[in-house]
């Protein structure tokens, strides 16, 4: 069978660096990952595609839900036109109407708009109400891939539900499980869905050496940084049995 492809999601410098040489496959480029990932700025888009693997900038303006108005479409399309120039693989993206379900015409506005980069869609799948009709209409629009956890708070509490969407997409697309895949549940992830691909942080709490910088609100208790011996460890586990 072929390797597992391993995605690691990294939101600065330290963290391409360790996904890169920990032996992650492709890369998630974002900013602020404690709060799920923002769009990367013009500058990490840059030197991260001269890393030599495939890289994928979120496409995201804000945190919160992914309700987005006309003119934050426009940010997203300018963001997307600065991955391009930046000479990335691709991005990640997502919108939703406010009952949860996939914004079609918002998507297809953005897919379109990122005509020649490789587009997968996020996290707001998990907020979908059906998700058959949410793989279909992804399916529709052109989406090479779909991060997704099941609905739930990591991958493996919702492999049941991504086991399902993968059958139903029957190679479509790819769906890759995502959020709490860890080197000792990452077997049973695969085997429970068939999946030949998986989306982790690889990440370890990060404090400051300054302890200033977060009493002054520069820093996010919840900040964690990629950790190279993490990929190698998730890396290695992808390499067993499972892998092969």
């Amino acid at each position: 069978m072929p390797r597992i492809t391993l995605e690691v999601c990294v939101d600065d410098m330290a963290g391409l660096v360790a996904a890169a040489e920990g032996g992650a496959d492709r890369i998630e480029l974002c900013a602020a990952l404690e709060v799920g990932g923002l769009t990367p700025s013009r500058g990490l888009m840059a030197r991260a595609a001269t890393l030599g693997l495939p890289v994928l900038a979120m496409i995201r303006p804000r945190a919160g839900d992914f309700v987005y108005d006309a003119a934050t479409l426009d940010v997203m399309r300018a963001d997307i036109d600065a991955a391009r120039e930046a000479g990335l693989t691709g991005v990640v993206l997502g919108a939703s109407r406010p009952d949860g379900r996939l914004d079609a015409d918002a998507l297809a506005a953005l897919v379109a708009h990122a005509t020649g980069l490789e587009v997968a869609l996020h996290r707001a799948f998990d907020l979908v109400p059906d998700p058959l009709e949410a793989l279909e209409t992804a399916v529709s629009l052109g989406f090479a891939r779909i991060l997704t956890s099941g609905g739930c708070a990591t991958a493996l509490a919702g492999v049941e539900t991504i086991a399902a969407v993968t059958r139903a997409a029957a190679g479509r697309l790819s769906i890759m499980p995502g959020s709490g895949v860890r080197p000792d549940t990452v077997s049973e992830l695969l085997a429970k869905t068939g999946a030949r691909e998986v989306h982790a942080s690889c990440s370890v709490p990060h404090v400051p050496a300054d302890p200033r910088v977060a009493a002054l609100g520069f820093a996010s208790p919840l900040a964690r940084r990629t950790d190279r011996a993490a990929v190698e460890a998730l890396r290695h586990a992808l390499n067993g049995p499972s892998a092969l």
